[in-house]
């Protein structure tokens, strides 16, 4: 499955219930696949404060998925498309591979 990359419409404001302001966006740090990392950060309009939260995710294929399943004793029973992504995302429906079908 193609994995696309997209960083556009990242950046926004949200206001919380304390009614502080704060503004958000996420940065694309490094595309090395399976692996792609990214930076979120967070400033808060009340004293200026930045929090930064670091991430790395790992794209697996199919195959992968299966074969990590099986060496943990599941079985993927049915595999769909994701529902609010159809064609992009995958969920696999598994259970322990000694239970009948």
């Amino acid at each position: 499955m193609p994995v696309a990359v997209e960083a556009a419409g990242t950046e926004g404001h949200r206001h919380w219930p304390t009614s502080t302001t704060v503004e958000t966006w996420i940065d694309l740090i490094k595309v090395s696949l399976p692996f792609v990392s990214f930076r979120h950060s967070f400033v808060f309009a009340i004293d200026g404060a930045v929090l930064t939260s670091d991430s790395t995710l790992r794209f697996r294929g199919r195959s992968e998925i299966n074969d990590s399943l099986e060496a943990g004793g599941f079985v993927a029973r049915e595999v769909r498309d994701a529902p609010d992504r159809p064609g992009c995302e995958l969920v696999f429906v598994s259970s322990p591979s000694d239970l009948a079908r």
